[in-house]
């Protein structure tokens, strides 16, 4: 198996840099035979899409048709949900590791694979932590260096990576780090919030503008004025509310609902998803203006099993964050059997279900099992498999009823507020 390894390069001055293999990517046949690209970073994004890294002009590739990407020490490709798909050495896959040599096949393109001689210098912080989150891991610590430079600027930052990653606590440590420290940090969950109040809690409402509108409300963006908007799960958003959303991240004002003006706000924006957007443009589900808008400055955020030498560091601060660090009981976290047990799991829910084991580990007073691989594999897919089955449900429940949502509650014997939430849910509405 190729590997792809990133070292570090310790300057005199202090400074430090992460030497990332440089990808490279020819089009050997199609409408742009003879085109290159060497990556800049870690990740490249094909796509007809302006914002993607190597833009294609083929008809037949999407806007944003697959990633390649430095996990760990191997280069992983992924489909985001193409029309056509995605092939490697004449195989259709969902995700594969990639070797030199390896042809990629997208569209009418073909590609070839492979790594340029000199490496890419990505800066990398000194530091082990950056607010709330910890890291002595070169992949953490490049993550650090992102967000300190994302701190340093007002613009527009999007956060991506899996549940459980440690997205809010980014958020908080960029306005805790930026000239918009001491002024407000809203937190908006876009996953939690029904449709039909979702625009409300943004931009707020007059009084008298809707049933159950007794008294003037200010939304998100005016409550956070001077101060940092934290849109939690944006890849939630509905999008009836995603041309709003657009407006005012471009304009800076907002329009309460039931009034006719506008209203200027001065607000940094950052969001955060454990989608891929790219892959959630292909599908229509999310408009692609509004992502090229969000993602200003991404920061993708690694998982736990991507990090696992940071595992010492992050036992100790969550210990010290659950207020544990001072009972007998911590003993049992500290010794290297522990440690390589840790180790050994992939955590799919990562710093957060690290946590809930080490708090039930302390509580118990002794070294709970750990979830298999198997066990972790067929909860994904049994939730896989129902959400399959809810949307499918939900496609047939509204042709029977013409697509009338009122009509479809009633002959379900659902409340319509209810079908709205789980038609919002499966990018329905």
């Amino acid at each position: 198996m190729t590997t792809f390894k990133t070292t570090e390069l310790r300057s005199p001055d202090g400074t430090s840099h992460a030497l990332v293999p440089a990808l490279r990517l020819k089009v050997v046949d199609g409408a742009d035979a003879g085109k290159t690209y060497a990556s800049r970073h870690e990740r490249i994004v094909l796509g007809t899409h302006e914002s993607a890294d190597l833009v294609l002009s083929d008809p037949a590739v999407s806007r944003f048709h697959c990633e390649i990407a430095l996990v760990g020490d191997r280069a992983r490709i992924r489909d985001l949900g193409s029309r056509n798909g995605t092939l490697v050495d004449g195989v259709t896959i969902v995700e594969a590791y990639l070797h030199p040599g390896a042809t990629i096949a997208i569209g009418g393109s073909r590609l070839a694979f492979g790594v340029e001689p000199k490496p890419v210098q990505l800066p990398v912080s000194t530091g082990d932590r950056f607010g709330g989150l910890v890291g002595r891991s070169l992949a953490m610590r490049t993550v650090f260096a992102r967000l300190e430079r994302a701190a340093a600027s007002d613009s527009t930052v999007l956060l991506e990576g899996e549940t459980g990653t440690g997205k809010e606590a980014a958020a908080e440590a960029i306005h805790a780090a930026s000239a918009r420290r001491g002024k407000p940090f809203v937190v908006v969950d876009c996953g939690a919030i029904p449709l039909e109040l979702m625009e409300s809690e943004l931009f707020g409402h007059e009084r008298g503008a809707f049933t159950g509108a007794h008294a003037t409300r200010e939304g998100a963006f005016a409550a956070a004025h001077g101060g940092t908007l934290f849109l939690d799960e944006l890849g939630e958003l509905a999008p009836a509310l995603q041309p709003k959303l657009l407006r005012a991240l471009e304009r800076r004002e907002i329009k309460p609902v039931g009034r006719t003006a506008y209203t200027s706000v001065d607000v940094r924006v950052i969001a955060a998803t454990h989608r891929d957007l790219r892959a959630e443009v292909n599908s229509r589900r999310f408009r692609a203006d509004l992502f090229y808008r969000l993602a200003v400055i991404d920061v993708h955020l690694p998982a736990l099993r991507e990090r696992l030498d940071d595992l010492p560091l992050l036992v100790d601060q969550l210990l010290d964050a659950g207020g544990l660090r001072a009972r007998p009981e911590t003993s049992l976290v500290h010794t290297p059997e522990f440690l390589d047990q840790l180790a050994a799991h992939s955590w799919p829910g990562n710093v957060r279900e690290l946590r809930n084991y080490i708090e039930r580990c302390v509580a118990l007073r002794a070294i709970e099992p750990i979830a298999t691989e198997t066990q972790s594999a067929t909860g994904g897919a049994m939730r896989q498999a129902k959400e399959n089955w809810e949307r499918a449900y939900l496609e047939d429940l509204l042709a029977r009823h013409g697509n009338n949502v009122s009509a479809a509650a009633r002959g379900a014997g659902i409340d319509r507020k209810q079908l709205y939430k789980m038609l919002w849910r499966n990018g329905l509405r």
